[in-house]
């Protein structure tokens, strides 16, 4: 796996994680803010052809 994969991976469970807490903590700003870059990075990550398994597809 090359780096930007790697980091890419990365970055979409750490936004998960993030956006998992907002939700559990109510904070609907947040959890807006984190919806919308999981999107951004599972778009990057399809037009590179990255395979992504997220909380909801595993």
């Amino acid at each position: 796996m090359d780096a930007f994969t790697a980091g890419l991976l990365q970055r979409i469970e750490a936004t998960e994680s993030d956006l998992t807490r907002a939700q559990e903590t109510g904070d609907e700003f947040l959890a807006e803010v984190e919806q919308g870059e999981l999107e951004d990075l599972q778009r990057l990550a399809a037009e590179h052809g990255v395979q992504v398994h997220t909380a909801s597809t595993a």
